[in-house]
């Protein structure tokens, strides 16, 4: 058994991303010794895993808590949000105790909103149990809700005091669960780190094998570049002139975020980022800023993944008025993360309604 790998995020408070195989006894160190109350904070789907953690953090000495929220995106609401804190309430959590994120995306960034809205912020530690959350949701200090309106547009950065990435977690995933977290992992392959790529292309079957050594490499590589990006820039302040901080970590989200909200949420997130990549490769190649067969790289890859590259499902219209609330859009014109080669992000402002439309035709054909 390989030893852990930790990645150190150096942001405003910085912590550890542990990677690795029986990271029972990582959670202490996180929670650290002042905390003396958790709230576990898990989806219904795993009660029984939930219950195993509970249990471990009480022979550690902790008082833990379990707190039952919906599965997947039904999770991230106000009304959710609400519930968690009541129960903080009556549990009488203070700035001394802390909260568990155990699940996936959705549970951790709602985990993540809850801690850092309780009491003005507690403690928090994530424990993703999806290659998505491990790559992307659990790491970087973004939290967030959605409201019906869009994706994530009631949030907060809150950094987590440390993120927990057990592998093992990943034997139980769904095929199709493991390639969504893949859009994630190819997105930090376009943006940052080509070898991420050519992992992919040498070969499919071993990165949709959750056992495999290919995938314990991508998502070091993939919370590498995560890391990376967001000590650089926390708050998402620094993307000016040809510089892109951040906001690079967006790449394909725009689109992608429209797609899930059309699609009520019955979208995987990874396939909707998937089918972003795809859209925004092709819009940055109608603007002359990428050439055509890093546009092509992107369906092919993808496509040897088993994610989707094509979309013709809510009119084009309902989508672009989506985007238009977008959190990186600023005032009423829409902005885009591209790339203008692999690893060299740029941002694409405000381009001309022929150009969008004319880049969703290419989806949708």
């Amino acid at each position: 058994m390989a030893d852990p790998t930790r990645i150190r995020v150096r942001a405003e408070s910085p912590y550890d991303v542990v990677v690795g195989t029986g990271l029972a006894a990582e959670l202490p160190a996180m929670l650290g010794e002042d905390v003396r109350r958790v709230a576990v904070v898990h989806p219904r789907m795993l009660t029984g895993r939930a219950r195993a953690l509970s249990a471990q953090l009480r022979q550690a000495g902790y008082t833990a808590s379990l707190v039952e929220v919906p599965d997947a995106e039904a999770a991230k609401s106000a009304e959710v949000a609400a519930h968690c804190w009541q129960i903080l309430g009556r549990l009488g959590f203070t700035r001394s105790d802390a909260v568990v994120g155990i699940g996936g995306g959705a549970t951790t960034d709602l985990a993540g909103f809850v801690a850092a809205t309780f009491l003005r912020g507690i403690r928090v530690v994530h424990v993703p149990t999806t290659l998505l959350g491990m790559v992307d949701a659990a790491v970087g200090g973004k939290t967030g809700i959605n409201t019906a309106e869009g994706k994530n547009l009631v949030g907060a950065f809150h950094e987590p005091s440390g993120v927990v990435c057990d592998l093992e977690t990943l034997q139980t995933l769904e095929p199709a669960e493991m390639a969504s977290g893949l859009a994630e992992v190819v997105k930090c392959g376009f943006i940052a780190d080509e070898q991420i790529l050519g992992i992919c292309e040498a070969d499919s079957a071993a990165v949709l094998d959750p056992a495999s050594s290919a995938v314990r490499e991508l998502i070091e590589r993939a919370v590498r570049v995560k890391a990376e990006t967001v000590s650089r820039d926390f708050r998402e302040f620094t993307s000016t002139g040809r510089e892109v901080g951040r906001e690079a970590l967006n790449y394909g989200h725009t689109l992608g975020h429209a797609i899930e909200r059309a699609e009520r949420y019955t979208l995987r997130h990874g396939e909707a980022v998937s089918i972003g990549m795809v859209y925004v490769a092709e819009l940055a190649r109608l603007a002359g800023r990428l050439d055509q067969a890093t546009t092509e790289r992107h369906r092919r890859v993808l496509q040897s993944l088993g994610l989707p590259t094509g979309y013709a499902g809510a009119p084009w219209r309902e989508l672009h008025e989506a985007m238009r609330v977008d959190k990186k859009s600023r005032g009423d014109r829409l902005r885009f993360v591209i790339i203008e080669s692999v690893g060299r992000p740029a941002i694409l402002q405000a381009p001309p309604d022929a150009l969008l439309e004319g880049a969703f035709a290419r989806l949708a054909g």
